[in-house]
Protein backbone atom coordinates (compact mmCIF):
# COMPACT_ATOMS: atom_id res chain seq x y z
CA UNK A 1 0.00 0.00 0.00
CA UNK A 2 2.70 2.49 1.02
CA UNK A 3 4.71 1.85 -2.13
CA UNK A 4 1.65 2.41 -4.33
CA UNK A 5 0.73 5.64 -2.50
CA UNK A 6 4.28 6.99 -2.83
CA UNK A 7 4.34 6.22 -6.56
CA UNK A 8 0.87 7.72 -6.98
CA UNK A 9 1.90 10.85 -5.05
CA UNK A 10 5.02 11.39 -7.16
CA UNK A 11 3.04 10.98 -10.38
CA UNK A 12 0.33 13.34 -9.07
CA UNK A 13 2.89 16.03 -8.19
CA UNK A 14 4.34 15.89 -11.69
CA UNK A 15 0.87 16.09 -13.21
CA UNK A 16 -0.14 19.00 -10.98
CA UNK A 17 2.88 21.05 -12.08
CA UNK A 18 2.55 20.08 -15.75
CA UNK A 19 0.86 22.80 -17.86
CA UNK A 20 -2.83 22.00 -18.08
CA UNK A 21 -6.29 23.60 -18.04
CA UNK A 22 -6.73 23.58 -14.24
CA UNK A 23 -3.42 25.04 -13.10
CA UNK A 24 -3.42 27.53 -15.98
CA UNK A 25 -6.89 28.62 -14.89
CA UNK A 26 -5.72 29.10 -11.30
CA UNK A 27 -2.70 31.11 -12.46
CA UNK A 28 -4.74 33.46 -14.66
CA UNK A 29 -7.34 33.98 -11.91
CA UNK A 30 -4.58 34.81 -9.41
CA UNK A 31 -2.84 37.15 -11.83
CA UNK A 32 -6.04 39.00 -12.61
CA UNK A 33 -7.76 39.00 -9.21
CA UNK A 34 -5.13 38.26 -6.57
CA UNK A 35 -4.00 35.30 -4.49
CA UNK A 36 -7.27 34.96 -2.52
CA UNK A 37 -9.25 34.44 -5.71
CA UNK A 38 -6.76 31.82 -6.86
CA UNK A 39 -6.93 29.93 -3.55
CA UNK A 40 -10.74 29.89 -3.47
CA UNK A 41 -10.85 28.82 -7.12
CA UNK A 42 -8.41 26.03 -6.23
CA UNK A 43 -10.69 24.86 -3.41
CA UNK A 44 -13.55 24.70 -5.91
CA UNK A 45 -11.53 22.76 -8.47
CA UNK A 46 -10.29 20.30 -5.86
CA UNK A 47 -13.78 19.82 -4.41
CA UNK A 48 -15.03 18.78 -7.83
CA UNK A 49 -12.64 15.82 -7.65
CA UNK A 50 -14.85 14.28 -4.95
CA UNK A 51 -17.58 13.88 -7.57
CA UNK A 52 -15.20 12.32 -10.12
CA UNK A 53 -13.74 9.98 -7.50
CA UNK A 54 -17.23 8.83 -6.52
CA UNK A 55 -18.17 8.19 -10.16
CA UNK A 56 -14.95 6.23 -10.62
CA UNK A 57 -15.31 4.24 -7.39
CA UNK A 58 -18.81 3.05 -8.28
CA UNK A 59 -18.13 2.41 -11.96
CA UNK A 60 -20.17 5.25 -13.45
CA UNK A 61 -17.13 6.76 -15.21
CA UNK A 62 -16.70 3.61 -17.27
CA UNK A 63 -20.36 3.68 -18.29
CA UNK A 64 -20.24 7.35 -19.32
CA UNK A 65 -16.98 6.99 -21.24
CA UNK A 66 -18.40 3.93 -23.08
CA UNK A 67 -21.30 5.99 -24.45
CA UNK A 68 -20.03 8.40 -27.09
CA UNK A 69 -23.34 10.29 -27.21
CA UNK A 70 -23.47 10.94 -23.45
CA UNK A 71 -19.79 11.83 -23.39
CA UNK A 72 -20.13 14.24 -26.33
CA UNK A 73 -23.16 15.97 -24.78
CA UNK A 74 -21.18 16.51 -21.57
CA UNK A 75 -18.28 17.93 -23.58
CA UNK A 76 -20.56 20.40 -25.39
CA UNK A 77 -22.18 21.54 -22.13
CA UNK A 78 -18.75 22.09 -20.57
CA UNK A 79 -17.47 24.00 -23.61
CA UNK A 80 -20.56 26.24 -23.69
CA UNK A 81 -20.10 27.09 -20.01
CA UNK A 82 -16.49 28.11 -20.69
CA UNK A 83 -17.53 30.24 -23.66
CA UNK A 84 -20.04 31.95 -21.37
CA UNK A 85 -17.25 32.71 -18.89
CA UNK A 86 -15.12 34.07 -21.74
CA UNK A 87 -18.00 36.36 -22.72
CA UNK A 88 -18.25 37.59 -19.12
CA UNK A 89 -14.55 38.49 -19.18
CA UNK A 90 -15.00 40.51 -22.38
CA UNK A 91 -17.99 42.30 -20.84
CA UNK A 92 -15.92 43.70 -17.98
CA UNK A 93 -14.05 47.00 -18.09
CA UNK A 94 -10.92 46.98 -20.23
CA UNK A 95 -8.50 47.71 -17.42
CA UNK A 96 -8.56 45.28 -14.52
CA UNK A 97 -7.93 46.78 -11.11
CA UNK A 98 -5.66 44.87 -8.80
CA UNK A 99 -6.03 44.58 -5.06
CA UNK A 100 -4.85 41.38 -3.40
CA UNK A 101 -6.96 42.10 -0.32
CA UNK A 102 -10.27 42.51 -2.14
CA UNK A 103 -12.05 39.71 -3.97
CA UNK A 104 -13.54 40.80 -7.31
CA UNK A 105 -16.22 38.12 -6.93
CA UNK A 106 -17.77 36.70 -3.78
CA UNK A 107 -16.20 33.65 -2.15
CA UNK A 108 -19.24 31.57 -3.08
CA UNK A 109 -19.10 32.68 -6.73
CA UNK A 110 -15.41 31.86 -7.05
CA UNK A 111 -15.80 28.50 -5.33
CA UNK A 112 -18.83 27.57 -7.43
CA UNK A 113 -17.04 28.55 -10.63
CA UNK A 114 -14.08 26.34 -9.67
CA UNK A 115 -16.36 23.38 -8.97
CA UNK A 116 -18.24 23.85 -12.26
CA UNK A 117 -14.96 24.18 -14.17
CA UNK A 118 -14.00 20.77 -12.82
CA UNK A 119 -17.36 19.05 -13.22
CA UNK A 120 -17.97 20.31 -16.75
CA UNK A 121 -14.74 18.87 -18.10
CA UNK A 122 -15.68 15.25 -18.95
CA UNK A 123 -12.07 14.51 -19.86
CA UNK A 124 -11.33 14.44 -16.13
CA UNK A 125 -13.61 11.39 -15.91
CA UNK A 126 -11.48 9.62 -18.49
CA UNK A 127 -8.27 10.78 -16.83
CA UNK A 128 -9.36 9.37 -13.48
CA UNK A 129 -10.47 6.14 -15.16
CA UNK A 130 -7.09 5.74 -16.88
CA UNK A 131 -4.84 6.96 -14.05
CA UNK A 132 -6.22 5.71 -10.74
CA UNK A 133 -6.69 1.95 -11.37
CA UNK A 134 -2.96 1.52 -12.05
CA UNK A 135 -2.20 2.39 -8.43
CA UNK A 136 -4.66 0.08 -6.68
CA UNK A 137 -2.58 -1.97 -4.24
CA UNK A 138 -4.87 -4.95 -3.65
CA UNK A 139 -7.60 -5.86 -6.17
CA UNK A 140 -8.97 -8.41 -3.72
CA UNK A 141 -9.71 -5.82 -1.03
CA UNK A 142 -12.24 -2.95 -0.86
CA UNK A 143 -11.81 -1.23 -4.25
CA UNK A 144 -14.16 1.64 -3.42
CA UNK A 145 -12.13 2.51 -0.31
CA UNK A 146 -8.87 2.37 -2.29
CA UNK A 147 -10.26 4.73 -4.94
CA UNK A 148 -11.34 7.20 -2.26
CA UNK A 149 -7.91 7.08 -0.60
CA UNK A 150 -6.25 7.79 -3.95
CA UNK A 151 -8.80 10.55 -4.59
CA UNK A 152 -8.04 12.24 -1.26
CA UNK A 153 -4.29 12.05 -1.87
CA UNK A 154 -4.75 13.51 -5.35
CA UNK A 155 -6.92 16.32 -3.98
CA UNK A 156 -4.40 17.22 -1.24
CA UNK A 157 -1.52 17.31 -3.72
CA UNK A 158 -3.53 19.43 -6.16
CA UNK A 159 -4.57 21.78 -3.35
CA UNK A 160 -0.98 22.34 -2.20
CA UNK A 161 0.44 22.67 -5.72
CA UNK A 162 -2.27 24.98 -7.07
CA UNK A 163 -2.16 27.11 -3.90
CA UNK A 164 1.57 27.58 -4.41
CA UNK A 165 0.94 28.65 -8.01
CA UNK A 166 -1.79 31.02 -6.79
CA UNK A 167 0.57 32.67 -4.28
CA UNK A 168 3.28 33.02 -6.91
CA UNK A 169 0.93 34.47 -9.52
CA UNK A 170 -0.67 36.77 -6.92
CA UNK A 171 2.73 38.13 -5.97
CA UNK A 172 3.55 38.80 -9.63
CA UNK A 173 0.24 40.62 -10.11
CA UNK A 174 1.01 42.92 -7.16
CA UNK A 175 4.38 43.77 -8.67
CA UNK A 176 2.73 44.79 -11.94
CA UNK A 177 -0.48 46.23 -10.53
CA UNK A 178 0.14 49.76 -11.76
CA UNK A 179 0.97 48.68 -15.29
CA UNK A 180 -2.16 49.42 -17.35
CA UNK A 181 -0.84 47.51 -20.37
CA UNK A 182 -0.34 44.43 -18.21
CA UNK A 183 -3.84 44.63 -16.75
CA UNK A 184 -5.34 44.91 -20.23
CA UNK A 185 -3.30 41.94 -21.45
CA UNK A 186 -4.52 39.91 -18.49
CA UNK A 187 -8.10 40.44 -19.52
CA UNK A 188 -7.36 38.95 -22.93
CA UNK A 189 -5.26 36.20 -21.35
CA UNK A 190 -8.28 35.15 -19.28
CA UNK A 191 -10.44 35.18 -22.41
CA UNK A 192 -7.91 33.06 -24.32
CA UNK A 193 -7.62 30.59 -21.44
CA UNK A 194 -11.40 30.06 -21.29
CA UNK A 195 -11.69 29.61 -25.05
CA UNK A 196 -8.58 27.41 -25.09
CA UNK A 197 -9.95 25.08 -22.41
CA UNK A 198 -13.29 24.93 -24.26
CA UNK A 199 -11.47 23.82 -27.42
CA UNK A 200 -9.42 21.34 -25.38
CA UNK A 201 -12.59 19.77 -24.04
CA UNK A 202 -14.15 19.45 -27.50
CA UNK A 203 -11.07 17.90 -29.14
CA UNK A 204 -11.50 14.09 -29.36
Amino acid sequence: MLESLISFSMASILLAFSPGPDNLYVITQSLANGTKSGIITTLGLVSGCIFHTTLLAFGVSAIISASYTVFYILKVIGALYLIYLAYQVLSTETSLRFNANVLKKSTVELFKQGVLMNLMNPKILIFFLAFFPSFLWDPTENIVLQFYILGIVFMLISLITFSFLAFLAGYISLSLAKNKTFSSLLKWLQFIVFIGIAIFILIP
